[in-house]
C-alpha cells in the first residue's frame, strides 16, 4: 500500500517539487498552501502516513499546526524552516516535531530523512493489534471477534482502533470527534453516540468492552472477571 504524505508549504513551487520528489520516490502525497489548509486537508482524511510542514505559513504558523495536531494524533512531522539554528530545532522537538531539516536541503539528505520516518509507519502497518477477544489486522485493516471475521466501515474502523489504542482512558465526546470527524466539524454530537451503538452490535460478545461513561465520554476497557 502506497504510503501517503502531507506537504504543508506557502511557497507552491518548493511544495510542487517536493511532491515530484515524493513522487519518484514511491509516495502519494497531496498539498496545502497555508496552515488553514493543512488543519482542513489533516482532519478531513485522517490518513497521512507523515506530514512535512513549514514553519512560516499564513493564517497558522508551522508551530500552531503542529500542536493541533499533535493533540489528536502521532503521525510523524517534519519541520521544514530556513530558521536553521539550535534553537529552532530544539523547540520544534519539544514541541511533537519528530525531526527537522533547513532549508535549503539536499536531494539525498532529504529523501534519507523521509524514508527514516517513514520506516517505523512502514512497521507499524505490520503489526497485529490483540486487546481481550479482539484483533486488528493494521495491513488489511481487517477486524476478528473471537477469531471471526466482522466488517467495520472506515469510520468504524478508525473508532475501534481509536478506542483500543487509548484502552483504560475516558475518552470525551469532544475528543472523539475532534480526532475523528474533524476540530471543525459542524454535525450533532449525537453522531457519535450512533456509530458507538453501531460498533457496539458489530462486537458482538466483545460489545461490551465499550462503556458510557455517563456525562463525560467513553472508556474501552476488557472486562473483568
Amino acid at each position: 500500500m502506497q504510503l501517503k504524505i502531507l506537504v504543508a508549504d506557502d511557497d507552491v513551487i518548493f511544495r510542487e517539487l517536493v511532491c515530484d520528489i515524493l513522487k519518484k520516490e514511491g509516495y502519494s502525497s497531496e498539498q496545502a498552501c497555508d496552515g488553514q489548509a493543512a488543519l482542513d486537508v489533516f482532519f478531513a482524511c485522517d490518513d497521512f502516513d507523515l506530514i512535512i510542514l513549514d514553519v512560516m505559513m499564513p493564517i497558522y504558523d508551522g508551530w500552531s499546526v503542529l500542536k493541533a495536531i499533535r493533540e489528536y494524533s502521532e503521525v510523524p512531522i517534519l519541520m521544514l524552516t530556513a530558521l536553521g539554528d539550535e534553537k529552532h530545532e530544539v523547540f520544534g522537538l519539544q514541541k511533537g516535531a519528530d525531526d527537522y531539516i533547513a532549508k535549503p536541503f539536499g536531494y539525498e539528505v532529504f529523501v534519507a530523512r523521509i524514508n527514516a520516518l517513514v520506516r517505523n509507519v512502514k512497521l507499524h502497518r505490520l503489526t497485529e493489534i490483540t486487546f481481550g477477544e479482539i484483533k486488528i489486522k493494521q495491513e488489511t485493516r481487517s477486524v476478528f471477534v473471537n477469531q471471526h471475521a466482522i466488517y467495520l466501515n472506515r469510520k468504524e474502523y478508525n473508532l475501534l482502533l481509536y478506542f483500543v489504542k487509548n484502552k483504560g482512558r475516558i475518552l470525551t465526546r469532544e475528543q472523539i470527534l475532534d480526532n475523528l470527524w474533524g476540530y471543525d466539524f459542524a454535525g450533532d454530537m449525537r453522531t457519535i453516540d450512533t456509530h458507538i451503538k453501531t460498533l457496539r452490535a458489530k462486537l458482538t460478545s466483545c460489545g461490551g468492552m465499550l462503556k458510557t461513561i455517563r456525562g463525560v465520554g467513553y472508556m474501552f476497557e476488557e472486562d473483568k472477571l
